[in-house]
């Protein structure tokens, strides 16, 4: 019998090969193409179980095969791709199990956007939602560590899952959650899969202890490598911490227990026109001096393809009043007409629940940005302020869904360096950039010196292949130089994994190696990715148009 027909045996939920599915599933949001042989449509954690058994029995033969998660698909650097088994979650794992009391609990295949709605209902939000809200789930989420526009008021995902289900390479289901002193202590002793699996991990961050908190990048967020630095800090042991970030490398995640928020009652814009980029530091330092929850940013590549699509955002947004959100671009259209393009578009959200206290916060942003002469505007309509939103968080897909003699290649989409090294590092970024002859543009957390480049190219020139090597390696050199990261929110996946090594040094990069195979020694959970990444492999599924 054959894989397939072997899966087929067992499986209470879905088990799919043929052509269309398999093509479906052969794309993330990356720049990769890789076929898998099979998609699994597991219906309950059993499924999951025997799925885990079978493999680790084949691999224990000999056989190349392995296990790679999926849910939303929006992943951007081939995270949610394989040649092996696709186990796909978005179809039976997609309840919302609980909503109460500031937290809940959740399967990995639900939505983020239908997770919200639930917990908008009581007033509640899971506040680290990145920019693809809208087609993101919540496995991905706790996969990557995701952040977003949020991020400088509450901070990326790890901060908010405290108590995970996940299914491990004995093929059991167990609950990770945080443990103190006297637990950790009692669990490290069992003689069990569980206890050698705490007492390996346990044992690995004590011994290295100085040299994995020296590690940790000197930026506000980063999801490159497995968080070791924020497992053990002498009072609590928190395996959450490694599974959050990991890209299902140690695990399969079978529910997610998540504390919310209860959001501001009250928010003001102030969008900030920005000619050249001298005086970005300035700026920035002024906005956040007022404790913005949002700051983020976008280039005139990015404004300029907004306005070309106008009627594009606007069925996003969906206004009750289409002629009045039209009417509201035309300040963007008479900026493209006039030549008088800023070079970078800022908004800064301010949040309060005191409106009064709000509008005087506004009164002193606005005050201090008239004193160092920034070209701004305070909005105070909401259909105003959701436009530029739009323009923020659909730039992607519009470059995804327009253009069409070249592709998105994400690839040196992610970086952060700290803000005060920003008006160094700049330059010096553009310098290269400028060496190679790629159209992109340029999106990202301005708040937080975490930038998105997306360059748009033909991936069918022979060209393209070296440009992608030798512009990411120019790029990452300067991040590291600058003590950035490579990757702030994206993750790792098959496009970064392979600079790992160069990020963090041959040392800390060994204590991956050895975290990923004291949870999975076989190497059958999604492979190539954080650890023991092959570049020539990322190149050779490049997709081909």
């Amino acid at each position: 019998m054959g894989l397939v027909d072997d899966l087929k045996g067992f499986i209470k939920g879905d088990v799919l090969a043929d052509d269309a599915t398999r093509a479906q599933y052969s794309h993330d949001a990356s720049l990769f193409e890789i076929r898998p042989q099979v998609v699994v449509e597991p219906k309950d954690v059993e499924d999951i179980q025997e799925v885990v058994k079978y493999v680790t029995e084949k691999k224990e033969r000999g056989e190349t095969i392995s296990i790679t998660a999926r849910s939303g698909g929006t992943d951007m650097t081939g995270g949610a791709l394989t040649e092996s088994i696709v186990l796909e979650f978005s179809k039976y794992f997609n309840r919302i199990r609980n909503v109460s009391n500031f937290s809940a609990v959740v399967e990995p295949g639900v939505y983020y956007r239908d997770f919200e709605k639930e917990t908008l209902k009581q007033g509640l939000l899971l506040p680290s939602y990145p920019a693809s809200r809208e087609i993101c789930a919540l496995g991905g989420m706790i996969a990557n560590n995701s952040g977003g526009e949020l991020t400088p008021a509450y901070g990326k995902t790890e901060k908010y899952v405290y108590g995970l289900k996940a299914v491990l390479s004995d093929g059991k289901e167990y609950v990770i959650k945080p443990l103190d002193k006297k637990e950790l202590q009692a669990k490290i002793k069992e003689p069990t899969f569980e206890g050698k699996l705490y007492k390996q991990t346990y044992d690995l961050i004590k011994a290295h202890s100085k040299v994995i908190q020296a590690a940790k990048p000197d930026v506000t967020k980063n999801s490159a490598g497995y968080a070791l630095w924020n497992v053990w800090d002498g009072e609590t042991f928190d395996l959450t911490k490694l599974f959050v970030g990991s890209q299902g490398t140690l695990g399969i995640v079978t529910e997610i227990k998540v504390h919310l928020i209860k959001p501001k009652a009250h928010s003001r814009m102030v969008v900030i026109f920005l000619r050249n980029m001298d005086g970005l530091l300035p700026i920035v330092n002024a906005v956040r001096a007022f404790h913005p929850q949002s700051f983020e940013s976008y280039d005139d590549n990015t404004l300029k393809l907004a306005i070309r699509f106008i009627p594009d955002l606007i069925k996003i947004l969906k206004p009750k009043h289409m002629l009045k959100l039209a009417w509201e671009f035309l300040p963007e259209a008479k900026m493209a007409l006039t030549g008088g393009f800023p070079k970078l578009v800022m908004l800064a959200e301010f949040a309060g629940d005191d409106e009064q206290a709000l509008d005087a916060t506004m009164e002193q942003v606005a005050g201090k940005l008239k004193e160092i002469r920034a070209n701004y505007r305070v909005i105070h309509d909401k259909d105003e302020a959701e436009k530029y939103w739009v323009i923020r968080r659909e730039s992607f897909n519009l470059l995804r869904k327009h253009v069409k003699d070249k592709r998105t290649a994400p690839f040196i989409d992610d970086f952060i360096v700290s803000v005060d090294k920003m008006p160094e590092f700049l330059p010096k970024l553009n310098a290269i950039m400028a060496k190679y002859p790629i159209f992109y543009t340029i999106a990202g957390h301005v708040g937080d010196g975490n930038f998105h480049i997306i360059p748009l190219m033909n991936l069918s020139d022979p060209k393209s292949k070296e440009i992608i090597k030798n512009l990411s390696e120019e790029v990452y050199s300067l991040i590291i130089r600058y003590k950035g990261s490579i990757t702030a929110e994206h993750n790792d996946g098959l496009i970064r994994t392979p600079y790992l090594e160069k990020m963090y040094g041959k040392e800390v990069y060994g204590l991956f190696e050895e975290v990923k195979d004291i949870f999975d020694p076989l190497d059958i959970f999604n492979p190539k990715k954080k650890v023991r990444g092959d570049l020539k492999y990322a190149f050779d599924h490049l997709v081909k148009s």
